[in-house]
């Protein structure tokens, strides 16, 4: 028998690709508690993806002082990286009815929870860019659309891997010199390029992740260096142009709002965000763009509310924004 206040919780998860985090919240949209735990891409590995979305419900349910042994709770929404094609959320729902969490279970893509955590509506286009990059889009009163693996521009490690593709052929002398030659050697403490190449493509070593240095194309792009911009503003507008194929698909048009969250999105630096926006504009000159108002997790989090039937209303939607950890618990 499900005690009233456990059954008054719901439970929020974004299942990520750097990171899982969970959240604990009553039914007014207080937070209780939060819960952190390494990636749980299914792609990567079920079993890893699984053991990390526990790690983070426990940790939530943890730091609320709630018994975890008390479950079912109300409501769950897991906000998933890999849950992609029919056979992903089959195979999310099987493991959600077998934990038996909560009284009532769901799994989205996690660009559609990203989408809903965008604004009070969860209407309009989200367009997610952190290590990896999605896109989900929603009209008043319709379906979420998203981009799953239509989607062709990436993130943090595709553009980083663009930026290494840049310095390596600036060595050659194919591309014109670039100021990424000199961050890209002190990033991997090396003395010239080819030991950098060297280090990613020797068979006795791992190569080094390429999603951090992302971070130092977009420095450069701001600073001018013509290399660094033409990638970066390219990208950006590839982004608009799958933001429009979303908008597309569920009908979207004139003013509608067009939301951006994720590490990449966040960087200081605007030339990826106006490029995007400016050939969102092209077609929709009306759109509104705005940072994300949520972390992504609230977005699983107002998902598993409305799930459990509760209205979410400008009370709600504040008092989960003003109970959201600290900015600093979601870096990675």
């Amino acid at each position: 028998m499900t005690s009233p206040r456990q059954g008054e919780l719901v439970l929020g998860i974004d299942a990520g690709n750097t990171k899982t985090v969970a959240l604990l919240v009553r039914r007014d949209g207080a937070v209780l508690g939060a819960g952190r735990a390494p990636q749980a891409n299914i792609y990567r590995s079920k079993k890893r993806a699984y053991a990390a979305t526990t790690r983070a419900a426990r940790g939530a349910c943890e730091a609320a002082g709630v018994p975890w042994e008390g479950r079912p709770f109300g409501a769950l929404t897991v906000s998933a990286t890999g849950a992609d094609w029919p056979e992903d959320f089959t195979e999310w729902r099987r493991a959600l009815r077998e934990w038996n969490w909560a009284e009532r279970s769901e799994v989205v893509n996690d660009a559609v929870g990203a989408l809903r955590a965008g604004s009070r509506c969860g209407t309009g286009v989200a367009v997610a860019c952190g290590t990896s990059a999605g896109i989900a889009a929603r009209a008043p009163g319709g379906a979420a659309w998203h981009t799953s693996y239509w989607q062709e521009p990436e993130g943090a490690e595709q553009l980083g891997t663009l930026a290494l593709r840049a310095v390596y052929r600036a060595e050659l002398g194919i591309d014109p010199p670039t100021s990424l030659t000199g961050r890209v050697l002190e990033a991997f403490g090396a003395a010239t390029v080819e030991e950098v190449l060297h280090r990613q493509t020797g068979r006795e070593q791992r190569p080094k992740p390429t999603g951090p240095l992302a971070r130092l194309l977009l420095d450069e792009a701001a600073r001018g260096d013509p290399v660094s911009r033409k990638l970066v503003l390219k990208h950006g507008a590839d982004l608009g142009d799958y933001a429009l194929a979303a908008a597309r698909q569920v009908g979207l048009g004139g003013a509608y709002r067009l939301v951006t969250s994720g590490g990449v999105m966040r960087h200081p630096a605007p030339e990826l965000r106006g490029a995007m926006l400016e050939r969102v504009r092209e077609v929709h000159p009306e759109v509104c763009w705005q940072p994300s108002a949520l972390e992504p997790v609230a977005g699983a989090v107002l998902l598993a509310l409305e799930q459990g039937g509760k209205s979410v209303d400008a009370a709600v939607f504040d008092r989960l924004a003003s109970t959201m950890p600290p900015a600093d618990f979601f870096t990675t």
